[in-house]
């Protein structure tokens, strides 16, 4: 109970008598009554809670010019289901497969098998283990339905720790264009090499690839490399200082997303925070790889950009290429035996922009 003490001035004309002036009108006496009101009120305050969920978390990009962020729900995943390693059935099975998009078994000493794939507690996990003496098992999925431009896609996600490639990527059904919206790298040491490794820790790669297959060139950005176009003029090697140092992206959750605006024009995103960017045709594709006509040829311009339908895929991996001071980074049978050391996908939303 609340007591609020309510001071009324009342101004009242009470009437004591009356009685003729020398005017001969008739006249009262005012009199000014206090009164203090003492009123008991319950006090009943309702706070309106709003619950963000991860649906109605604000798109960081912009949609346009009378344009809306229209929630993609038929490829979007919120993982609030079970499936296990090696019987995911059927909602999960409706949006993904537990395999690359093709025949291809992984990069380097990757295998990429099914069963270290799983749905449990409300998220998606990717598994690593030990193949046979040197080789490493890893869990891979591709979505069923492909996206393209203009979209933007977002996944909150926590890497393990784990000198293997973790990674959120789209990536075109013949290989040739790719998008990396998050690569990351969580350990701080190289068991292989006994050496630090911390760069890579502190660093989340978001990148592009334009490639030709036959005979195979590839390029991305990077502002780390002279010539070929690069450097980039924006970074790919993603720091953020908390105030007492660089964060390591593997101690927590975070928000990965990109606007895949057009086939020129990339925005990359970390907790709703754009990061880097890329925008025109010399930043997306400085060799002409993606020329409809003869590719590769700089003399004749008809590049068609990052313009393909795309494949959905997380993975992890050993890409075969890591070393420091000339020595291998690679999965110790110590690493790969650390229990829950898993890389974790709570959520994928994808938003396509709409009239308003």
């Amino acid at each position: 109970m609340k007591k609020i003490v309510l001071l009324l001035v009342i101004a009242s004309f009470v009437i004591t008598g009356c009685s003729k002036s020398s005017s001969g009108k008739t006249t009262t006496e005012q009199k000014d009554v206090k009164e203090e009101v003492v009123v008991d009120k319950e006090e009943e305050v309702e706070e309106e809670v709003v619950t963000e969920t991860w649906i109605s978390i604000p798109v960081p990009a912009d949609a346009g010019f009378d344009m809306k962020w229209e929630f993609q729900e038929s490829i979007s995943d919120d993982f609030e289901y079970e499936a296990q390693p090696s019987n995911k059935g059927a909602i999960f099975l409706d949006k993904w497969d537990d395999w690359y998009h093709n025949a291809w078994s992984g990069p380097g000493s990757t295998t990429w098998s099914r069963d270290h794939s799983s749905v449990e507690n409300g998220t998606l996990k990717l598994t690593a283990s030990r193949f046979e003496t040197d080789r490493v098992n890893a869990g891979i999925i591709h979505s069923n339905q492909t996206v393209q431009y203009p979209v933007y896609i977002e996944a909150n996600i926590k890497i393990m720790n784990s000198v293997l490639a973790n990674g959120a990527w789209l990536l075109s059904p013949d290989d040739t264009q790719e998008i990396d919206f998050m690569e990351g790298y969580g350990a701080v040491f190289s068991g292989s090499a006994n050496d630090d490794i911390s760069w890579y820790g502190e660093r989340m790669h978001v990148s592009h690839h334009v490639f030709i297959r036959d005979p195979f060139q590839d390029w991305q950005p990077s502002e780390l490399v002279n010539g070929n176009g690069n450097p980039a003029p924006n970074p790919t090697w993603i720091t953020r200082n908390d105030g007492a140092g660089n964060i390591l992206w593997k101690d927590s959750f975070h928000r990965y997303g990109v606007y895949w605006k057009d086939p020129f024009n990339l925005y990359y995103y970390i907790d709703g925070v754009q990061v880097t960017k890329r925008e025109g045709k010399d930043e997306i594709d400085p060799l002409y790889l993606t020329n409809s006509i003869n590719p590769g040829d700089t003399t004749n311009d008809t590049r068609t950009g990052l313009s393909k339908e795309m494949d959905i895929i997380f993975s992890v991996e050993e890409q075969g290429w890591r070393t420091i001071n000339g020595k291998a980074v690679i999965p110790t049978d110590a690493e790969l035996s650390i229990p829950d050391n898993d890389f974790t996908i709570d959520w994928i939303r994808i938003f396509k922009p709409v009239q308003n």
